[in-house]
């Protein structure tokens, strides 16, 4: 798993391929399919192995928002060094142990959270999108900006940035957004 997942942090996930992986561990591709049958497995393994930097999870002792939002800060963190991850996440075959491993621990510090489990999932999928959003936001580069931009026949936008300048708020846009959700 190491020399595919470092193949897809330095080249991104297309140039992962068995041929490429065993090229790396100085073998032949026919090898690894002893231990895999295809690049699918390959790549849910990958996911697996990343989701184990998630770990220790920190305890769910104080305020179950606080750890959570710790969490979302790993997972982003996750994300922003492999950039590709975000392109597995959408296969429900990509939910190995460890990946299990961090939902258990979600649900553990929204134990008391008196909600449905059902809306819990919802939270984690929520709390997990927008780590990812904004772990792809970091790593896409330039930010919006209305910079050169003629507004003048937008009245709302106008008003907006005509007005006086706000201070900028005490906690950042994706600990705001989170604890929001």
């Amino acid at each position: 798993m190491t020399a595919a997942i470092a193949i897809a942090d330095s080249s991104g996930l297309a140039a992962v391929s068995m041929r490429a992986v065993a090229a790396r561990l100085e073998t032949g591709a026919a090898s690894l399919y002893r231990y895999l049958s295809s690049r699918d497995d390959l790549l849910d393994l990958m996911a697996d192995r990343v989701a184990a930097e998630l770990r220790p999870y920190p305890e769910p002792d104080g305020d179950w928002l606080d750890t959570l939002v710790l969490m979302a800060r790993a997972q982003r963190a996750v994300h922003e060094r492999h950039p590709w991850l975000f392109e597995l996440s959408q296969r429900a075959s990509a939910i190995g142990p460890e990946a299990l491993a961090f939902f258990d621990a979600c649900l553990r510090v929204m134990a008391p959270v008196q909600a449905s489990f059902a809306a819990k999932f919802e939270a984690i999928g929520m709390m997990n999108g927008v780590a990812i959003l904004f772990a792809r936001k970091r790593t896409a580069g330039e930010s919006l900006t209305f910079v050169g931009l003629d507004v003048t026949p937008y009245p709302h936008l106008l008003a907006a940035f005509s007005g006086p300048a706000s201070a900028p708020p005490a906690v950042d846009l994706f600990e705001r957004a989170l604890r929001s959700l």
